[in-house]
């Protein structure tokens, strides 16, 4: 159980961090963005600001990925989930987990074989601007493995809340056959 934990805080602490850098990505984007439109009024329109900033983007939403689902600001159906037991949306949540934690071998699959077809080939995009793809396609593989990481952490982290609910559980349940003989 101590392995468990530990490996849950490892990797709290380390998609904490690069979320917190994700979020700056945005920043980075605006300014990208405010220089597409600057150069558009006053200079030559630059070729590169609008696929730069869907790039740019692409590292915050697969970056910041892991930090959202460590965060529980992802979106979950409350209609049905809201009404459980804290043991029932451990249980659920479990379940949830395995299936992204399958999605995510799938997509991190696909992602190597395209990150090593631009390497291998130098792949480029086909606007006029033709940067590379590989730094892209990299971010991504690096965001789809820490948002493996973080599932394999919130799988463990339902587990150590299933187990303490049922132990909670069992332990008032003692204590009320105590009371009767």
């Amino acid at each position: 159980m101590h392995l468990l934990h530990s490996y849950v805080a490892t990797i709290d602490k380390l998609n904490y961090r690069f979320g917190r850098f994700a979020m700056y990505l945005l920043l980075v984007m605006l300014a990208i963005l405010f220089w597409s439109s600057i150069s558009k009024v006053f200079f030559r329109p630059s070729l590169w600001t609008l696929e730069l900033a869907q790039f740019v983007m692409v590292g915050y939403y697969m970056i910041g990925g892991p930090y959202s689902i460590q965060m529980g600001s992802n979106v979950r159906m409350d209609l049905i989930y809201g009404r459980k037991s804290d043991y029932e949306k451990a249980c659920i949540d479990a379940i949830t987990v395995i299936c992204l934690f399958v999605f995510l071998c799938f997509l991190l699959y696909g992602g190597i074989n395209s990150l090593s077809y631009s390497l291998q080939f130098s792949e480029r995009s086909y606007s006029a601007w033709q940067p590379y793809m590989w730094p892209v396609k990299l971010v991504m593989v690096v965001g789809i493995v820490l948002m493996l990481l973080q599932s394999v952490a919130e799988f463990f982290r339902d587990i150590i809340k299933i187990k303490s609910l049922k132990n909670d559980a069992s332990k008032h349940d003692s204590s009320d056959h105590v009371g009767d003989a």
